[in-house]
């Protein structure tokens, strides 16, 4: 009984590596028609045994699929890129295993050119502003060829662009897990023929200037990317509210780029939306160390100092920036508002006197230290005018200030300017 029982066995494998190899014919005749769906239903019907076959019958029934799969991805399948390249991977694997390579070699080149198709879908994805499928494309396309990483930094650019930052962050943490870099060399020649400067490969570019078709060889150098991914990851945590994880990616981009003044105002701005407006400070004293030219980061210290009451300080780096440049109607405005403020604060004090003598006294002696006050805000902002005439919110200050002040010419000079 026993022999019996291994004998049949035997006998109903070889059936059903026949009937493999049959289903798996009929595939490939159907797709050589074009008739991918006939192709899909034939293969299918090997699929629940081909585990059993040998690895040759298997090879051949992996790269069958991924070329029904292929196919149907060309003709608009989003879906069946994976499954083409997970049939098209399974192919190598099986043949790195047995040996026998007979399919190894098509299935690298179907998986290169199926690489090209997922990158063409992308972009059309993205410009139908389908960010978050574009994002998937281009990560799939690197995953097809690792080597080629800008596919991956393009990835994470969709899924930004599409606002879909846990997406962004797996794609930005890969690119730092493989030491992208994205700097490097683009070649560029001119056409004799159209005038136009166009990129090449550099051997391409060489072999044109040398035939005369193309001009004025130029290698340009583009810079690394690496700063832009740590800043936009730590941008990215500070968006999904992971501000600790973010100055941490800040700290770690700044080792790496001590001198990247937009780091420093990055981690800057994330400690003044945590509310330490010192620390604050005393970054974007680091950057004025390193961009003393910048009437910015002048402006922005003057900002912090004023709600800190440190109103000198202010004025100080509100003038510095103006030094910097004259034109910067908000810096005046500041400046002024801070003279302004300072005479307000002695009018609860003249309003609580009474009508003694010395209180009439006192309340004169406060009247003239605010007014002076007032007088000095008025002046900064009538030297603003030189630069700004028609600045509504310039003139609209200047006519609140000379109406506080009871000087009525002036205040009836700005309503005409403002046109009231």
């Amino acid at each position: 009984m026993k022999r019996k029982i291994l004998i049949v066995a035997a006998l109903s494998f070889t059936m059903a590596g026949v009937a493999q190899k049959d289903e798996i014919k009929a595939a490939e005749k159907a797709l050589k028609g074009g008739d991918l769906a006939t192709a899909k239903t034939a293969l299918e019907a090997a699929e629940g045994t081909i585990s059993a076959a040998d690895e040759k019958l298997q090879a051949q029934y992996y790269f069958t699929k991924g070329t029904i799969y292929g196919g149907q991805a060309k003709g608009g399948e989003s879906s069946a890129f994976e499954k083409a390249l997970a049939a098209y991977k399974k192919v190598l694997d099986v043949e790195a295993s047995s040996g026998k390579e007979k399919y190894t070699s098509q299935a690298k080149e179907a998986i290169a050119g199926l690489s090209n198709d997922v990158v063409s879908s992308a972009i059309e994805d993205y410009n139908n502003k389908k960010y978050k499928e574009a994002g998937e494309k281009l990560y799939m396309s690197y995953i097809m060829s690792p080597k080629d990483t800008a596919n991956l930094y393009e990835a994470a650019s969709s899924a930004v662009y599409g606002g879909h930052y846990e997406d962004a962050l797996k794609y930005y943490n890969e690119l730092q897990e493989v030491g992208y870099d994205g700097g490097g060399t683009v070649y560029k020649a001119t056409n004799a023929l159209s005038g136009e400067v166009e990129i090449m490969e550099k051997i391409q570019r060489d072999l044109m200037v040398k035939s005369g078709t193309y001009t004025d060889a130029l290698d340009e150098k583009t810079p690394s990317k690496k700063s832009e991914i740590v800043k936009n990851i730590a941008l990215i945590y500070t968006q999904l509210g992971q501000d600790d994880k973010a100055l941490g990616a800040y700290k770690a981009a700044r080792e790496s780029n001590p001198d990247d003044v937009n780091l420093i105002l990055n981690e800057a701005n994330l400690y003044f939306k945590q509310g330490d407006k010192d620390k604050f400070k005393s970054l974007m004293a680091e950057a004025i160390a390193i961009a003393p030219d910048n009437a910015d980061l002048y402006y922005n210290v003057a900002v912090i100092s004023t709600e800190q009451g440190n109103t000198e300080e202010a004025r100080e780096n509100y003038k510095k920036a103006l030094e910097i440049d004259p034109g910067y109607t908000n810096a005046y405005l500041n400046l002024s508002t801070t003279y302004v403020n300072e005479g307000n604060s002695f009018i609860d004090e003249m309003n609580s006197l009474g009508n003694s003598r010395a209180d009439i006294a006192k309340y004169e002696e406060l009247k003239a230290r605010k007014d002076s006050l007032f007088r000095q805000g008025s002046d900064i902002l009538e030297a603003a005018l030189k630069t700004n005439p028609d600045n509504q919110g310039i003139l609209t200050q200047l006519k609140n200030i000379y109406g506080a002040m009871g000087d009525n010419d002036n205040f009836m000079r700005m309503k005409k300017l403002l046109g009231e």
